[in-house]
This record gives structure tokens, sequence and C-alpha cells, in this order.
């Protein structure tokens, strides 16, 4: 079998649940994807904060052993930079004769960018997370004559801000293709028809539908805000949960926001991510124009965000489903059966080590494993039957967090704090914490003596003072 050429597309907190099927968001072409591939039931990352889960998917390593443990743009980081000696599978990939090229978003380094990691960068950056790499997306809105600065908030409509004054969501008056979404897809299409004699690898890193959510019409008023739900968790009353749950609510002033506030907010979310699958269906049809209809396809979102979910929005050290269980669909025509579904875990930094082993490329040492069984549909005898997960911190300051999720529970190791145990069969929205209840101690007990191994078994600096409370 020969090296498939490869399109990845990462979107920026895109949650699982508005993918699945039977959701209410409009995502045709995502379900094209899972209607032609394998769609994953149980894809999670390893950290819900963007340079750390990126840093994971380039280095298939947990953040402990690569060591972004936060974001890279901020005054806070912790280490700027990834570490130059660790090996990425751009870097790999190119040395087993890929053609790669990188558009979008990048996030993993504020002096490095994909073109010291094995890729050629073909723009779309932002100034805020990249402002390296930042520009041509200016000059291409310029040409358009459009006159509304993307960073100008006071030219949005239908503002809604939280009580800090933070920027949740808003109507873009600039056309679709001033966007930038449809701009990165410019330029992810320009690189499918692009001439090359090798295999190539494409990355497009979508930016959203990360808060704030900014959408143009007709996707800001495409879903009725007075039709949408309250999630479950919205009934969320912080009773017997780590402090820092409603310290967070306060602190990034989501405590300001009624459900009438929220739906609005949703609705645009949602508007969102229609706007980010058109761009994906626009990206799918030029691959199809090309005859590279046999092209390998993996759609996958570096975190989830919280979008109203316990009344918050954004991420944090909260480990919750909304932020850590991410969509993956992918699509092999002819290797991976049309319309399969795969219910064992997979982690976003799977996805280094399979990009490898699908290129035929030497596989490192790393934390992650390649999910290439999986695609063959088998399921190998030692696959892990638990997801293994943690946060560091981002602008609210350092905070430890260990999490191991199995298929019923949940268990959050919150160093200074109290821990959380969630069943979730009977609390799917994980608004009851059952980490002293009675019935639940030997429960308990497994789950600490598995997420302390596993600890161990990743060299997790912080096992050796977990070992003191758990197991």
């Amino acid at each position: 079998m020969s090296r498939p050429n490869a399109l990845f597309l990462l979107t920026d907190q895109e949650r699982y649940d508005l993918t699945e099927p039977g959701s209410p968001v409009e995502t045709p072409n995502l379900d094209r994807l899972s209607e032609d591939g394998m769609a994953f039931e149980r894809a999670y990352t390893p950290i819900s904060i963007c340079s750390s889960a990126r840093a994971s998917l380039l280095t298939g390593l947990y953040p402990h052993n690569h060591g972004m443990l936060n974001n890279c743009h901020e005054a806070d980081a912790i280490r700027p930079n990834l570490p130059p000696e660790l090996p990425t599978f751009g870097e790999l990939l190119a040395e087993a004769g890929y053609v790669n090229r990188y558009v979008g978003k990048w996030h993993v380094g504020r002096d490095q960018g994909p073109e010291d990691f094995g890729f050629e960068y073909r723009g779309g950056a932002d100034r805020h997370h990249d402002p390296g790499l930042a520009g041509d997306f200016e000059r291409y809105r310029e040409e358009l004559g459009v006159d509304v600065d993307e960073g100008d908030l006071e030219d949005l409509e239908d503002r809604i801000h939280t009580g800090t004054g933070t920027l949740v969501a808003a109507t873009d008056p600039a056309p679709v293709e001033a966007t930038r979404p449809y701009y990165i897809a410019e330029r992810a299409i320009e690189c499918l028809r692009g001439e090359t004699d090798e295999p190539f690898f494409l990355r497009t890193d979508l930016y959203g539908p990360h808060h704030p959510y900014v959408v143009p019409e007709p996707y800001a008023s495409m879903y009725d805000p007075e039709a949408i739900e309250r999630p479950g968790s919205y009934a969320e009353t912080f009773e017997g949960k780590p402090a820092v749950h409603e310290r967070y609510l306060r602190y990034r002033g989501a405590d300001a926001l009624d459900w009438e506030t929220w739906s609005e907010a949703i609705a645009k979310y949602r508007g969102f991510m229609t706007l980010l699958d058109d761009q994906v269906g626009r990206i799918l049809d030029a691959l199809d124009e090309g005859d590279l209809e046999d092209t390998l396809v993996v759609h996958a979102s570096d975190h989830g965000d919280f979008t109203g979910g316990h009344r918050q929005f954004n991420k944090g050290p909260l480990m919750y489903e909304d932020t850590y269980r991410i969509p993956l669909q992918i699509r092999w025509p002819g290797e991976v059966e049309s319309g399969s579904t795969c219910r064992e875990f997979v982690s976003l930094h799977d996805l280094m080590p399979t990009f490898l082993d699908l290129a035929d490329a030497e596989i490192p040492d790393v934390d992650g494993r390649s999910i290439r069984p999986l695609l063959d549909g088998g399921v190998p005898a030692d696959w892990r039957e638990a997801h293994f997960a943690q946060y560091h911190g981002d602008e609210f300051g350092l905070y430890s967090q260990r999490m191991l999720r199995t298929k019923r529970y949940k268990y959050v190791h919150n160093g200074p704090d109290r821990n959380e145990l969630y069943d979730l069969e009977s609390d799917p929205h994980e608004l009851t914490n059952l980490i002293e209840h009675p019935d639940y101690e030997d429960a308990r007990g497994d789950l600490e003596r598995r997420l302390l191994e596993r600890m161990r078994e990743t060299d997790d600096p912080l096992s050796q003072w977990a070992g003191d409370v758990l197991g």
C-alpha cells in the first residue's frame, strides 16, 4: 500500500456533542466525513488549553513531558516555546519525504512557527496568538475593500459581554468572504491545487468556534435563541464542588449572564460552527475536484468550550466533558469502513504517532499510541480502558489537576482542594460530586489507584506528591 496524502482539519474549541448524530447544529460536511469514514465516540484532549494541547498534538507527549503547561502568548507562560530537541510529526514526516504545508492558527511558541517544525507556512494567523506570522489576512481584507478592522470591537453588532467586560459573542458586519475562516479555506484550497510529486500533508487550523463567537450573517441569526434548550449542566449549584469552580464563574464575569443572554450567545456559537463546516465543505470539494478523493482526511478539535455548560464559557480548571471530549472523524477511502464507529478511548496526542505510522515513518518514544489498528476495525487486547488528562492553570494562576475518565466514572484530583467523582451513567451532566459518598468508596479507591498508576507510567512529577493521598 502506498503512503497516503493527508488533509488534517483542526478546529479551535469545538464541542463534541454538537457534532454527534442528532445534534441541533447543521454540520453536513462533518457528517459527510462520518458517513464516509469512522466517527470516534470517545475522543478526548490531554488538556483543555490551546498551546498545551497543540504542543501535545505535535509531539505525542503529555504536557508534563513537553513542558508547555499553559498558553505561550501570555505574560505568565511557563514555557514560551516548545523545546527544539523534541521530535515532532511535521519534522519526521518531512524526513520521510512528505511535502508539508500549514495554514491558519499556530499558537505553539512566541518565537517559533510551522516552518521550524517541518512545514511550509501559507498564512492565516492572527496577531493576538501569532504576531510573528500575521499580516497576510489584513492585506487580503484590504484587497476586498473591507474597511471593518477585525480587531475593532466598536464596529461589531449585537455584542454580548460578561460582567467584567469580556466579549462573548457578536455579529460581524463584514461579508462571509472577508472572514478569517473563509480566507483560511481559500489558502488551503490553493495548497490542494498545487503540484507535488511526493505525498503531501496539509494541516489546516481554523480559528473557531473559539470565543468570542463573532460571526457574520447569515450565520449570526441562523439559530433561534428561543429554540435553544438549556444544557442539563446549566442547573449547576456548585454544592460539593472545588471552590475554584464558582470563583472562576465570578472571575470571568459569567455570573452576570442570565439565560436569555446565554441563549443568544449559544446561538452565535452554533452559527460559528456552521460557518466553519461550510468552509470544510469548500475544502473537501476542492479535494474531490482535484482527483484527490483518496486522500486521508482527519478532523479534530484541540479541545471544547463550555458555551453555557455549568454556566461558564471558554475553558478553565474544570475538567468537564464540555471541554475535554472532542470531535474526531477520519475518512480514508478503501481503508476505513464507511459509516463505522469507534467506541474506544483515543486522545488528541495519539494522532502524532498515527500520522507517522500511516507514512511508514519511525515513531519515537512518545506517550501517544497509533490508532491505526482501530482504523482497521480491530481493538488490540491491551488498548487503554480509560483516558488520562491534566490541567495546569491559565491566567487564573497555576492549578494542578489530573483526571481519569472510564466508561462509567470520572475522577479528578485537585491537589489544593477537594477531589471529584462523577457517575456518568446516572449523572451525565456532572452535577453531583460523589467523592465522599459511602456507596462509592470502592469505586473511588479503584480510580485513585489507576490514576496514580497512569501518572507514574508517564513520569508525571506530581505522582510523588499525589502518592501520599491516592491509591
